[in-house]
């Protein structure tokens, strides 16, 4: 079984797409994932299957949207592939919780950055293999002009929630089947 960790896209934040993490983990299951935990209520969720990457995503959206009556997105990473992020992030000196990576389905743009629109002196960002990655100035997320065009169809997660899952991943990923 491969580990996989689901990052929703708009589950709730600023009171929208509400989904309880005990009815996010149910929805897993019943799709026939194994070893489900949750993290935090933004919508990550870890878990095994045998399935493709593929699969998983177009089950879990499936069963999403018949919950929430509409489509939900959903970004989808192995526990390896989480572990590169978390590696390869290029701001790695700056505060984790300051730097975001946006997921995407696919590679980011190459003008991606260029098309930024908003950004402040102190914000930067820099492509990754699926993700954009984003260094937050003194103002923070939360007060940030800066938009991103090519990530509007992404999710983003700070760099302490991607450790978090890039570690409960690894340990799923260790840990036999009961």
């Amino acid at each position: 079984m491969t580990a996989y960790i689901a990052l929703l896209r708009a589950v709730n934040v600023g009171g929208t797409g509400k989904l309880p993490m005990t009815d996010l983990k149910a929805l897993c299951e019943g799709a026939g994932f194994a070893r489900v935990r949750t993290y935090i209520a933004s919508g990550n969720v870890v878990f095994a299957s045998d399935l493709s990457e593929t699969r998983v995503k177009a089950g879990l959206e499936a069963r999403l949207a018949d919950y929430a009556g509409k489509p939900v997105g959903v970004c989808v990473r192995t526990a390896a592939e989480m572990a590169q992020v978390l590696g390869a992030n290029p701001f790695a000196g700056a505060p984790a919780n300051r730097t975001v990576a946006i997921f995407l389905d696919d590679a980011p743009p190459k003008d991606a950055a260029d098309k930024a629109v908003g950004r402040a002196a102190d914000e930067a960002i820099a492509l990754g293999a699926r993700e954009i990655y984003v260094r937050y100035g003194e103002a923070g997320q939360g007060n940030s002009k800066l938009r991103i065009p090519a990530a509007r169809a992404g999710t983003a997660r700070n760099l302490n929630t991607v450790a978090k899952l890039a570690e409960m991943a690894a340990e799923l990923d260790q840990t036999p089947p009961n």
